[in-house]
């Protein structure tokens, strides 16, 4: 493992560690600002819990042992994209820098919108990265490549002596015909 990989995962994922353990210690304080995206997911998403708070505190979890299973490597490709999935609801909650009327606060709430898209391509990169592993689909390309490959002379073998043995028999059928007159 390179160490970019080793640095860059546990910096990426410390974000979201710290924003889960604080959603799963105090989910009253998210729970207002999260409440205008809670409600239309809920409605659409029947096995989610209907209070605001336990969401909350779901995507706090969420964020806990995603970042940390990315910040220590295991299944980082997983918790990379469940990161990036739980960031959309974050990120249209907690930053609408469109809805702001103070223009500092608008100014201050676009820069935390860009900051999550930004985290949200690091994970898209993180969730893709192969750690210099070959991913399923080269494997199963080169697979397929090495069949066709070893293939080819047991083919060209199997026409090589198809030839010689079907003159064979064509004269053993005629042999048999002129001897059976």
């Amino acid at each position: 493992m390179s160490l970019l990989r080793i640095a860059g995962r546990p910096l990426l994922a410390s974000m979201f560690v710290a924003g889960g353990l604080q959603s799963l210690r105090r989910p009253e304080d998210l729970a207002p600002v999260a409440e205008p995206i809670v409600r239309p997911v809920t409605d659409r998403v029947p096995v989610l819990p209907d209070r605001t708070e336990q969401l909350v505190r779901l995507n706090g979890a969420v964020h806990v042992v995603g970042g940390l299973m990315l910040g220590l490597g295991r299944c980082p490709r997983l918790a990379a994209l469940a990161l990036a999935a739980t960031l959309v609801p974050t990120t249209l909650a907690a930053h609408r820098y469109w809805d702001a009327e103070d223009p500092s606060e608008r100014a201050q709430q676009r820069i935390h919108f860009l900051k999550n898209l930004s985290m949200m391509g690091g994970l898209l990169i993180a969730a893709d990265d192969t750690g210099s592993a070959p991913s399923l689909l080269w494997r199963g390309r080169h697979a397929a490549q090495d069949l066709r490959h070893d293939a080819h002379p047991v083919r060209r073998s199997v026409r090589a002596t198809a030839r010689p043995a079907a003159t064979a028999a064509g004269v053993r059928a005629k042999l048999s015909a002129c001897a059976g007159r």
